[in-house]
């Protein structure tokens, strides 16, 4: 069952992630986006370290909110309004359960209506479906999370920026499913799933 306490170990080891992987982030969104996914997630990933500083956290919902809210206020590109929606979505869910695969799913859901984007399109939704029917059946690892990523590279884009290269941005990783494969492998580290 997810709690506050270990919710937020999770989000500050997935911000430490994706800060220790900016790099590389904003070199896979070169090759197929505007080169800047690392940084922009960074920078939310600061201000979400921040906000979790000076707030103490007694139930799942503030505490996704503040996230949401953190990420469409700081966070450029498509990423920030993306992930936003996914943790405003959960935050809202959370009133009602803590359910971790209750909330991924709201998460998954609010992603798709604001990016309308379906499995296949090389989006991070490819790594979100398969991540969260993992966890539905009690088989998540980090196994999952790596072959549902590896998938993407094979996929042609046919949504956001990387879709304007058509054939071209086959072979390559989706930046969105790379940051979305750290969000999940520190879930697991955290100990999110754990009893």
């Amino acid at each position: 069952m997810a709690t506050p306490e270990k919710v937020s170990h999770w989000i500050e080891a997935f911000g430490q992630k994706i800060t220790d992987n900016k790099a590389y982030l904003n070199e896979l969104d070169t090759a197929i986006g505007d080169g800047d996914h690392g940084s922009n997630l960074t920078r939310g990933a600061a201000a979400i370290k921040e906000k979790m500083l000076e707030t103490e956290y007694d139930n799942l919902s503030d505490l996704f909110k503040d996230v949401g809210m953190t990420l469409v206020s700081k966070v450029g590109g498509a990423s920030g309004p993306l992930y936003g929606t996914a943790f405003i979505e959960m935050a809202k869910t959370a009133k009602n359960s803590q359910d971790i695969s209750e909330l991924l799913q709201a998460g998954l859901d609010g992603i798709q209506k604001r990016g309308k984007a379906e499995a296949g399109e090389k989006t991070m939704v490819d790594e979100w479906i398969p991540v969260i029917e993992a966890v539905k059946s009690g088989s998540l690892s980090n196994e999952v999370i790596a072959e549902s990523l590896q998938k993407t590279k094979d996929m042609k884009a046919t949504k956001g920026r990387a879709s304007y290269l058509g054939e071209r941005s086959i072979g390559h990783i989706d930046p969105g499913a790379q940051s979305s494969a750290y969000l999940f492998e520190t879930m697991l580290e955290a100990g999110v799933l754990d009893e």
